[in-house]
């Protein structure tokens, strides 16, 4: 054991002497190094340097509540629906010899009731709606689409019909050579399950003799996928606006479609033509997208004016004018593919398989989008927006009811239908109050309508109550939405 050391001291200035003396003999004990939070303005407002390393992390998040009503057409639909939306954003980046080195992740949680989701239901959707990693020019994981530009600035809370930015996230590996001055160019390989939009066209049958339409377009099941979408653009970005083109191509390939099901037994479906069945298999095809985006401020108007135009042409790639689309639409998926206004709905497929040949026969789409925006004050400020999209089918896509007693009788006899072409039109309006930083309080309104050129599915009995039709000769079919935003970033 250590001795113990006694002091004694005899006066106060031998004390202080003697006691120094003796305290320097004493072990000191080390103080940890402490860290301190230091701000990270490499990257711009919000970052802070993580403890221990040289990585900037800034944290953000959102909180949104929405409140929808939709014009009702039945008493058994829902007239409203209440959504709340949370948001949590990490991005971590770091400077490295190679360059910067970011990671991005952005969860949601949405809880959805009524208009927002099925009738007379609630459902809650956690999701990743972001993930991904950039290494200089690489990007791989789940983030806005290449094919549409991030940099759009799109107002809407309802959707229009484009690519649009705050609904097309998809997972993809990319890679973005700069060639300087706002000049870029991206070729991305992207999940074409993402992108599927089908339907099973299951068109009802006309007169108690028949058992399917005669020339009906057949319906096919996607198979499984063999090629990623391909996609490719080129942007240019200045202190003005910026302009984007870009193109995809996407593969249609199914697991059958040369038979159908009749009383639960599989049969070959016989071509019209030749008498004999048709193959098992459509094949393999291709289907395709262009777009082009553009946006431009707008100063001589106002502070933070602004103006944006996005056209897309497709062909057997629907998918990439459906307003964004976050997963596949149609068999094997469950759903159909389809465009509606109240109960007008109609079929909108990448494809279908031609009842003359076998093969398979793609579907044309294309739209243009706009919006323009006002503010009035740096707190108040409007959005006017809309879009207009045509969907074209071939010809072999639509048919003419046969000739039956019952056809007479209703009236039916030689009307066009099948999938048949349409105009879709929307336009809305929103006003947007920012009375604090981060704080936004907004009211929209949005019409939409569809023209099916003169046909929209309403369901056609003859004198015994039997099912004869789907198809009747009318205008079009509309409705009026509005929308409640209460929203707070931070």
């Amino acid at each position: 054991m250590a001795p113990i050391r006694i002091l004694v001291c005899g006066s106060v200035a031998g004390l202080i002497a003697a006691c120094t003396a003796q305290a320097a003999d004493l072990p000191a004990k080390a103080t940890a190094p402490v860290e301190y939070v230091r701000v990270c303005t490499t990257y711009g407002e919000g970052f802070f340097y993580v403890p221990g390393t040289e990585g900037c992390l800034r944290i953000s998040a959102r909180a949104r509540a929405d409140y929808r009503y939709v014009e009702p057409f039945a008493r058994a639909q829902d007239i409203d629906g209440f959504r709340a939306r949370g948001r949590v954003n990490l991005d971590y980046r770091t400077m490295t010899a190679y360059g910067m080195v970011r990671a991005y992740i952005r969860y949601e949680i949405d809880r959805n009731s009524g208009v927002f989701t099925n009738t007379g239901q609630v459902t809650t959707n956690p999701k990743i709606q972001e993930a991904y990693v950039q290494f200089g020019g690489l990007t791989a994981g789940r983030v806005v689409s290449f094919f549409t530009n991030p940099n759009l600035p799109v107002p809407n809370f309802g959707d229009l019909r484009f690519d649009d930015p705050t609904n097309a996230d998809v997972d993809l590996l990319a890679y973005t050579y700069s060639f300087g001055n706002g000049l870029s160019a991206t070729l991305s390989i992207e999940d074409s399950l993402e992108r599927r939009v089908n339907n099973t066209l299951a068109f009802p049958l006309f007169g108690s003799g028949a058992t399917t339409p005669v020339f009906a377009p057949i319906p096919f099941t996607y198979g499984g996928q063999r090629m990623p979408n391909i996609v490719g653009n080129v942007r240019y970005e200045q202190p003005w606006g910026g302009v984007q083109l870009s193109g995809a191509l996407h593969q249609i390939r199914d697991v059958f479609a040369g038979v159908t099901t009749s009383g639960g037994v599989t049969v070959p479906v016989i071509n019209p033509i030749t008498g004999l069945p048709n193959p098992t298999y459509a094949g393999t095809d291709y289907g395709f997208a262009f777009a082009f985006d553009a946006y431009a401020n707008l100063p001589f108007l106002g502070a933070g004016d602004n103006a944006w135009i996005s056209m897309t042409y497709t062909d057997g790639a629907v998918g990439f004018l459906n307003a964004g689309q976050a997963g596949p639409i149609g068999p094997p998926a469950p759903g159909n593919g389809s465009i509606s206004a109240g109960p007008f709905s109609l079929p909108f497929t990448d494809a279908f398989v031609d009842p003359y040949t076998g093969k398979f026969k793609t579907n044309r789409a294309y739209s243009i989008a706009g919006g323009i925006s006002h503010n009035w004050t740096s707190a108040w400020q409007t959005n006017v927006f809309g879009s207009w999209m045509r969907f074209d089918a071939p010809g072999s896509a639509q048919f003419v009811i046969p000739v039956t007693t019952a056809t007479l009788a209703t009236g039916t006899a030689g009307t066009v239908t099948g999938i048949v072409d349409f105009n879709e039109y929307r336009i809305g309006t929103n006003t947007i109050w920012t009375p604090v930083t981060g704080l936004h309080l907004g009211a929209e309104v949005l019409y939409t309508r569809v023209d099916p050129r003169g046909r929209v599915p309403v369901s056609l009995t003859d004198a015994a109550g039997n099912a004869t039709g789907f198809y009747k000769a009318s205008s079009f079919g509309d409705f009026w939405e509005g929308r409640l935003r209460v929203q707070r970033d931070f």
